[in-house]
């Protein structure tokens, strides 16, 4: 069975602070071999090298020049990172203080990985110094503002794909919000569309838009990803998983992920546990378990 450790974050040696660093090399020796599930942001810049990092069942690798950004709540496991040389940053959801920065730290559903182009990498390296120099400071010397303040700098110099998703179209934003509050108990579209105000065409449209999918299918992937996380990582039955969900029985849970999925909520479970524990070069973060 997969061993989910569940971190709080809990700020060493500053009671107050928002936003932490680390190295790779720091995330290194802080290995027990087991995955993790956060209640803070996980933000890492890439200086070089290669290895994986697997969030929410995706495996996406790491190379020179990449940024990582896992949400909390998602599950998530570094690979093969004996090689990767960069930073690490931790901070909570209050952090950064531009509204824009805001917006994105507050998106369900932000890209995990990406390649930061090269023109942009020396702000990108800037940004980041600066942070992790203020970050070293002695807790009396820092400013309760500048951390969070260079962080929403860093994010900006990011660039994340998802900024631009959500500067797209306003409609697809107020969705996915709602989607985000109320998808364990409100499944069909037509709920959405009422609530926001919009007619079901439009919001489809908007939907399409920016990802390509319906909005309808973009409800059952939201569902289905919850249901993977509680079936591979909280190891809940399909009964429980259904009532978790807002699914009237088991039965209708099932249905509901096999058409989904092509496979038994049992059979996936049983599957994911496999590959989950199958690679144990993982890395867990410091002192934050809940």
């Amino acid at each position: 069975m997969t061993v989910i450790r569940h971190m709080t974050y809990q700020p060493v040696g500053r009671r107050a602070a928002t936003v932490e660093t680390m190295t790779f090399d720091r995330l290194r020796e802080l290995n027990d071999g087991g995955t993790q599930r956060a209640d803070f942001h996980v933000l890492a810049v890439v200086d070089a090298g290669h290895g994986s990092v697997t969030v929410d069942f995706l495996r996406h690798p790491l190379q020179r020049r990449s940024a990582v950004w896992v949400v909390p709540g998602a599950v998530h496991r570094w690979d093969d990172i004996a090689g990767v040389a960069g930073d690490v940053v931790l901070f909570v959801p209050t952090a950064p203080v531009t509204r824009a920065t805001r917006e994105l730290v507050a998106s369900p559903d932000p890209v995990a990985h990406w390649s930061v182009p090269d023109a942009d990498w020396p702000f990108v390296d800037t940004a980041r110094d600066h942070l992790l120099l203020e970050a070293s400071a002695p807790p009396g010397d820092v400013s309760p503002e500048l951390p969070g303040i260079l962080l929403s700098a860093l994010i900006a110099r990011l660039r994340p794909p998802h900024a631009e998703e959500r500067s797209v179209d306003p409609v697809f934003r107020l969705f996915r919000t709602s989607v985000e509050a109320h998808f364990r108990e409100h499944h069909d579209a037509g709920y959405y569309a009422r609530a926001l105000g919009y007619a079901p065409r439009t919001l489809s449209r908007a939907v399409q838009r920016v990802t390509g999918r319906s909005a309808k299918a973009y409800i059952v992937d939201r569902i289905v990803l919850e249901a993977k996380r509680l079936l591979a990582h909280d190891r809940l039955t399909a009964a429980a998983c259904a009532h978790a969900l807002g699914f009237p029985d088991a039965s209708n849970f099932s249905v509901f992920f096999r058409r989904a999925t092509g496979m038994r909520p049992g059979a996936w479970q049983a599957t994911a546990t496999v590959e989950w524990t199958s690679t144990r070069s993982a890395a867990v973060l410091p002192g934050r378990a809940g």
